[in-house]
């Protein structure tokens, strides 16, 4: 069978209705990994973050049999690596194209990592779930609302074990800190402000002018057609000016100079989710736990500077609103209306907002989160919500929750990972594909951060990044998938997939 058949295959095997529902589908069943027995992984983009994942799943337990990336370079890399934590590389195999590595390794994987540009994320790991491999996939999870949908369909049809990289996710603060919050210590959550210092790549006007670069031939280590993939396809362009000047010091940033590859895809439409999709997944992961939001039903951007029909805007400030809802948690209980305010472009919300933080730290924090509540408040120091302070209703400076008599007094129920540091969530991983985690009730699953969070924590965002793209205020029906009444909102639900790259 040859790559395009291949996928085909499983295009075929999913038709569409004219409303967008899927008819039944029944794909291969999720692979089984006895206790005691290694998990078999296929790494699909190996460098920068990709080799950040498969050396920790590797440190956690888990083999390695093929490497693939369009990048030759990023390959040689992490086979160095491979080498130097002691595995032996003879038994590695390499490839550029993660179809032709479904193709040769579907018998000798269990699993698949995918650490690629967002535009890829779906088309890899649904065509891999259909297959009954198990994925871990880096946040965002995919680029698009239907790219959403269809991966939680999949998921849950083969039962697969899934879950999205937002590391964070598997630290012991921020896990107490969701149950403090799950638990009404400040009260119903009426308004959450989320903010980051990204983007540290080129964004706005910049980033669109420099798709008007000369094209030019590209180097002899990169697949371009693979690294397209599924977008339309579109003449290498080279390095960025140097000319250009960062908003601030980026040393990461500053030293990758190209426009696409390898790593300022995220400004563009068509590549990535900008700062809203690439930081929401960590810097709302709690609030969103917290709250227990779920179903998004409007957004507006409120602040776009430098938008344009390329790439995401400079900075810019989303709000979003979600339903009320039930509590998962504290039964019988009715959640109210929760507005979030998402903020980019290293610009936070002003102190006015949060008068018991500024009074005790001086400064509103560079990145994090802070959440009102009927009751008081919470403010997160940091991206992964480790770390978080509280004042009630009535105190004028806040407290670390490890120190309040509020939060001590509540008790805990989340399971907690034992490793050390953010290897924790590739070890849940490994773990609950051999059936040897729990089941976290919150998530119905063996992964904290699996479907029943991401799928519906990626619908607000990526709601929220479309609202990035169309003025006004986006009236989202999560039931049927569509914008009320906005063509525009509309034409980006699906994204643009390109002849033989179909994968439902």
């Amino acid at each position: 069978m040859n790559r395009r058949s291949f996928l085909k295959s499983f295009a075929a095997s999913a038709a569409f209705a004219s409303g967008g529902c899927r008819n039944f589908f029944i794909g291969k069943p999720a692979k089984v990994v006895p206790p005691g027995q290694k998990v078999r992984l296929g790494i699909i983009g190996s460098g920068g973050k990709g080799m950040y994942d498969w050396t920790h799943l590797y440190a956690a337990g888990a083999e390695i049999v093929a490497f693939c990336d369009v990048d030759s370079s990023m390959i040689d890399s992490s086979l160095a690596k491979f080498q130097e934590l002691g595995g032996n590389t003879s038994k590695v195999r390499r490839y550029s194209d993660w179809r032709k590595m479904l193709e040769c390794e579907e018998r000798n994987i269990d699993a698949v990592t995918v650490s690629t540009p967002d535009h890829m994320h779906a088309a890899i790991a649904v065509t891999a779930m259909k297959l009954g491999l198990h994925c871990y996939v880096q946040k965002p999870l995919v680029r698009t609302l239907w790219e959403n949908k269809i991966f939680g369909e999949v998921a849950r049809e083969t039962g697969v074990i899934t879950q999205m990289g937002n590391q964070g996710s598997s630290g012991s603060g921020h896990r107490r800190n969701v149950e403090l919050l799950q638990q009404g210590v400040i009260g119903d959550i009426t308004e959450i402000h989320v903010w980051t210092d990204r983007p540290i790549w080129p964004q706005g006007d910049a980033a669109k002018s420099f798709t008007k670069l000369p094209a030019c031939r590209p180097p002899a280590n990169l697949d371009w057609d693979s690294w397209v993939g599924c977008a339309e396809m579109r003449p290498y362009i080279g390095d960025r000016p140097d000319s250009y000047v960062f908003p601030f010091s980026n040393k990461y940033a500053e030293n990758i100079k190209g426009v696409y590859h390898r790593f300022n895809w995220r400004a563009f439409y068509d590549f990535g989710t900008g700062a809203f999709g690439d930081m929401a997944c960590h810097t709302m992961n709690l609030p969103f736990r917290g709250a227990e939001l779920g179903m998004p039903t409007k957004a507006e951007c409120k602040m776009a500077i430098e938008p344009n029909d390329v790439a995401y805007p400079a900075r810019s400030i989303v709000e979003v609103t979600y339903a009320s809802r039930k509590s998962r948690i504290r039964k019988g209980h009715t959640l109210p209306e929760t507005k979030v305010i998402w903020y980019d472009g290293d610009h936070q919300p002003s102190a006015d907002i949060m008068p018991q933080v500024v009074a005790t730290l001086r400064s509103v924090p560079r990145t994090g989160c802070f959440l009102i509540g009927t009751k008081g408040v919470m403010c997160s120091l940091s991206d992964y919500g480790q770390t978080a302070l509280i004042a009630l209703n009535g105190e004028a400076k806040v407290r670390s929750t490890t120190k309040h008599p509020a939060c001590t007094a509540l008790g805990s129920y989340l399971p907690r990972r034992k490793e050390k540091g953010e290897i924790g969530i590739y070890g849940e991983f490994l773990d609950a594909i051999k059936g040897e985690t729990p089941m976290i009730e919150e998530t119905h699953s063996r992964c904290y951060a699996d479907i029943e969070h991401s799928i519906p924590m990626m619908e607000g965002m990526l709601v929220g990044c479309i609202a990035q793209r169309v003025p006004g205020v986006l009236d989202w029906d999560s039931a049927n998938q569509v914008f009320i009444g906005n063509r525009e909102a509309n034409s980006y639900v699906k994204p643009y997939i390109r002849s033989g790259w179909d994968f439902a």
